[in-house]
């Protein structure tokens, strides 16, 4: 990550709070609002949903925007500014508040919500790298397959409705008969991902091929626009060492897969490419 500017308190903020955020924790959200609207000229806009959320920043002018929400919130930030072919000129800051904040912590932002808003004034951007794959999709932290669930976010079958979810399979399972499948249901109704057979190959050479199985593949921005990929393969008595590997584009294809992108779930696809893109996006981090 490379230092590339730092901020005055005289610049203009647009405060896009998240519904999730302001669900979550009102406190917080108040704390941090407190903190920018002293240090800073300050509109605050509170999106109900994606498509005003959008909007708003869309039309942001030249104030620079701040996130107060979670993970996805940024991912969806991102993601837009990707879309429209703005992140090179729109760096943007964060405060994180809500369930998932696993990535912002990881991408070096303060998860308290007081350091968080001094580092959105006093901070310096930093440009990060950015996996871009071939439907327009970015990765900002890291790309895993089989799709297992982290910390804080729900699994795909949702958290609500998992008990309901269960006495449902249940049901299927006595009137339709079993059929192999690589994806199966542990106690807690999260899936789980039996051994994947998938071909890996990072700048055009294979890393590991459809004959080898594995247990998991995990891709993340490196650092000079390359992608550290890594390969476990199945263990057979010992404990079997991952492959490991550097490089500009990452290409995972095989039978049906689906994949997690930091926080987002998506697939299945049967083949996919990642590129890295250097330093394609800023974020306002501590100095």
């Amino acid at each position: 990550m490379a230092e590339v500017a730092t901020f005055a308190t005289s610049d203009q903020l647009l405060v896009v709070i998240d519904p999730v955020a302001r669900r979550a924790d009102a406190e917080s959200v108040r704390i941090a609002k407190d903190v920018l609207s002293a240090g800073a000229a300050t509109k605050v806009c509170l999106p109900e949903g994606p498509e005003e959320f959008a909007r708003v920043l869309a039309r942001r002018g030249s104030r620079r925007p701040v996130l107060v929400g979670d993970d996805r919130a940024l991912m969806r930030a991102v993601s837009l500014l990707h879309r429209q072919r703005e992140l090179a000129g729109c760096a943007l800051s964060m405060v994180p508040v809500g369930g998932a904040l696993s990535l912002a912590g990881a991408l070096g932002v303060p998860t308290g919500a007081v350091a968080a808003a001094r580092a959105v004034l006093d901070g310096v951007v930093r440009r990060m790298d950015l996996l871009v794959d071939d439907s327009d999709g970015v990765v900002l932290g890291a790309l895993r397959i089989p799709s297992l669930p982290s910390p804080g976010v729900p699994s795909p079958a949702g958290t609500g409705h998992a008990s309901w979810l269960r006495t449902c399979q249940s049901l299927v399972r006595t009137l339709v008969p079993a059929r192999p499948s690589r994806e199966r249901e542990s106690l807690d109704g999260v899936p789980r991902f039996g051994p994947a057979r998938l071909r890996v190959e990072v700048d055009g050479v294979t890393l590991v091929d459809l004959d080898q199985p594995v247990e998991a593949v995990s891709v993340r921005p490196g650092a000079s626009g390359l992608a550290e990929v890594e390969v476990r393969p199945v263990s057979v008595g010992a404990e079997a060492s991952p492959l490991c590997a550097r490089g500009r584009s990452v290409t995972v294809s095989g039978a049906d897969f689906r994949y997690r992108a930091d926080a987002v779930v998506a697939g299945p696809v049967r083949t996919r490419t990642w590129v890295v893109r250097e330093g394609a996006w800023g974020l306002t981090l501590p100095g």
